[in-house]
């Protein structure tokens, strides 16, 4: 199997193209500054994954700029600190500040000349209209949690992308999806039979970050630590 054997990229956005880790951290500094011990990095994260990963399952079809209020709201209790509701607000419009890797611009600009790029992200469309100006390259096709009315690693995520890419005469088979998360991205992506490349932004660190650990590590066919290490390979495949 071979990088150029496929057509289409289909990518998970934040903590793949986008560093939502450092953008919860930063976001959340107004609540973790009040906290009456010292957080981790990694505590932060860890708690906020499964706080958001609770409240998907609750409420499925919430957008996700109304969905971080209220992981803010369950942060705060678990730490005993007395929030408003105004702070919450604030911070369910803080993915237009969460950053893009210093790599993912340049990169999706190059990949962008050999394949269709499709995101699949469990986002707003609103808030990923702001990542999408960080991005800087125009997607052939966007599907978010807000479209489809549930969040990954829900079956119908995959099934609705696979169909709607359909239409636009890309096959399973034409497809390698993109992503970092294991629990949102790769199990799905294995159960759903779809090639898949891991975006391994952590392999200097422990842990699964903000995301969930996914019990049992999923399969996938590619490995890169960047996005500008899958350019490189994808550049030494087309000089062969």
């Amino acid at each position: 199997m071979k990088l150029t054997d496929f057509k289409a990229l289909t990518f998970d956005c934040y903590g793949t193209l986008i560093d939502w880790e450092t953008g919860i951290v930063e976001g959340l500094k107004p609540l973790t500054s009040r906290v009456g011990r010292d957080l981790l990095r990694d505590d932060i994260l860890d708690a906020h994954a499964r706080h958001e990963s609770s409240q998907q399952a609750w409420t499925p079809a919430k957008r996700y700029s109304r969905l971080l209020p209220i992981i803010y709201k369950r942060l705060a209790e678990e730490w005993g600190v007395s929030v408003t509701s105004a702070e919450c607000a604030q911070y369910g419009n803080s993915v237009q500040n969460w950053p893009a890797f210093l790599d993912s611009v340049e990169s999706l600009q190059y990949l962008k000349k050999h394949y269709k790029l499709v995101i699949l992200s469990n986002i707003d469309n609103k808030s990923f209209a702001a990542s999408n100006s960080r991005l800087q390259v125009d997607f052939d096709a966007i599907y978010t949690a807000e479209d489809i009315g549930s969040y990954k690693p829900s079956d119908r995520n995959f099934e609705y992308m696979l169909e709607k890419l359909e239409t636009l005469g890309i096959a399973r088979s034409d497809i390698l999806h993109t992503a970092e998360s294991m629990f949102h991205d790769h199990a799905p992506a294995n159960r759903y039979g779809l090639a898949s490349c891991w975006i391994y932004r952590r392999h200097n660190q422990k842990g699964f970050g903000a995301t969930m650990n996914p019990g049992e590590m999923p399969e996938f066919n590619f490995q890169f630590d960047s996005m500008a290490d899958l350019v490189k390979a994808h550049r030494k495949e087309m000089q062969q």
